[in-house]
């Protein structure tokens, strides 16, 4: 908890005006992004003497996907049966969401109500709302309340889904070849070689991406928080005072790039698309995927009674234990210069709802921001059993500045294909994260 504060901490300020810089983490709810897309939930019809009192709430969503989107416009329906005298604008703005804001916070002119997909402190804290003392933030959990929380007890944020990722992995492939899900980054090689092998090459065990290359910067986010920052001796510290020795990254890539000589991954990586892998999964050709439960609806289309499995990430360190990265998914902030701030404010408390709040979590299928959420769907199972499991901010939000996303997947990506040896994806590295700290 202490290193997840210092973190923001120290770097919140060197990035708040970072917005010109290119890149961030992009993980994509899928390969598909939706066009803008606006929806003025319809408000009963105002009592006599209400005419022309009427207040109007923007709120602007990263989400993309329908389903999720039908929830939402659902809520806010129901928002509206009750409070007649506020008008609930929805936007959706599809892929242009991040810079669309970027422009908006230039003007200091945000919408009245914004989801920070992920960078509630660091990027959007100076134009927050402190939602303190609203109700629903005490019942925060354990796992959120940090990342959306500041040493003074500001509250940035409504929490509606959090990121919670791991691997996903097809059920019956490992139930066919007698694999329990590994714990370790060893037992996944040798769940891969041993997958390689018995299936005679018919199973890919992992699926990656050159086009879509957030792929592969999962694997190097994931694993990055396994070697350098989850084991009980990590590199935090020098990660953050920019003392970390960008040798040991040599290690992370070595064992990367092995991975793709042995053929533990498409053949095709460097030109493949994301769009593929839900096919693939779905017809067991795929094993494991390096991400959330996201990829289930598209998965489920293929094949509906296709069964996945979703597990922490390995540990790389001996002696140390799995973990999930995860932060903020879904969330609404509050324009703190709003002319409807009170408004707005209901609103926010009204998605906060536990009903509204089991909505969310069973469309999504990722855990709710607020304790005593109840859920039912496939992957409930799974948080239940890994309940007590660590979960770590992601690697590149804490400790990697603003602009290091697309550089990490880049260069990655370029390794595969023989542009750079693992050395010079270390040396690549450090020299961008002390330019883009200057």
């Amino acid at each position: 908890m202490f290193l997840k504060k210092i973190g923001v901490s120290l770097i919140s300020m060197s990035l708040l005006l970072s917005f010109t810089l290119v890149g961030c983490s992009q993980r994509s709810e899928t390969a598909s992004t939706t066009k803008s897309e606006a929806t003025t939930v319809p408000t009963p019809t105002a009592k006599s003497g209400d005419s022309g009192n009427k207040k109007k709430v923007t709120v602007y969503s990263s989400v993309t996907l329908k389903s999720i989107q039908d929830v939402y416009r659902q809520i806010a329906t129901d928002f509206s049966k009750d409070n007649a005298d506020i008008e609930v604008d929805l936007q959706f703005p599809g892929s242009g969401y991040e810079n669309l804001l970027k422009v908006k916070m230039a003007a200091n002119d945000l919408p009245d109500i914004f989801d920070t997909h992920g960078w509630a402190q660091i990027r959007y804290g100076n134009y927050l709302a402190d939602l303190q003392a609203e109700p629903w933030a005490k019942e925060m959990t354990d796992t959120i309340k940090d990342v959306v929380t500041d040493k003074n007890g500001k509250v940035y944020a409504l929490v509606l889904a959090e990121a919670k990722d791991g691997l996903t992995y097809n059920v019956d492939v490992l139930k066919k070849y007698n694999i329990e899900p590994p714990k370790t980054f060893d037992e996944l090689m040798a769940a891969a070689e041993k997958l390689k092998l018995d299936s005679k090459g018919e199973v890919t065990p992992f699926y990656f991406s050159g086009v879509d290359d957030w792929l592969i910067g999962q694997y190097f986010d994931y694993f990055a928080t396994s070697a350098y920052i989850s084991p009980k001796d990590n590199d935090a510290k020098s990660l953050l005072d920019g003392t970390f020795d960008w040798r040991k990254w040599d290690g992370l890539s070595q064992k990367f790039l092995d991975m793709f000589k042995k053929g533990y991954m498409n053949k095709d990586v460097i030109t493949a698309k994301y769009s593929d892998l839900p096919q693939l999964f779905a017809q067991g050709k795929v094993a494991f995927a390096l991400q959330g439960p996201s990829i289930a609806d598209e998965v489920h289309k293929v094949k509906a009674d296709t069964k996945i499995g979703f597990m922490p990430v390995p540990s790389m360190v001996q002696g140390d234990e799995p973990n999930f990265s995860g932060g903020e998914r879904y969330t609404m902030g509050v324009f703190k210069d709003s002319k409807q701030l009170e408004a707005s404010k209901k609103v926010v408390a009204f998605f906060a709802r536990k009903e509204n709040m089991s909505k969310i979590a069973n469309t999504t299928k990722l855990p709710a921001g607020l304790k005593g959420i109840e859920s039912n769907h496939e992957f409930s199972e799974y948080y239940n059993k890994y309940a007590s499991i660590r979960v770590f901010p992601y690697f590149d939000r804490v400790y990697l500045p603003n602009g290091m996303w697309d550089v990490m997947c880049k260069t990655a990506t370029s390794m595969l294909s023989g542009g750079v040896s693992p050395a010079q994806f270390s040396d690549k590295m450090k020299q961008e994260v002390e330019r883009l700290r200057k």
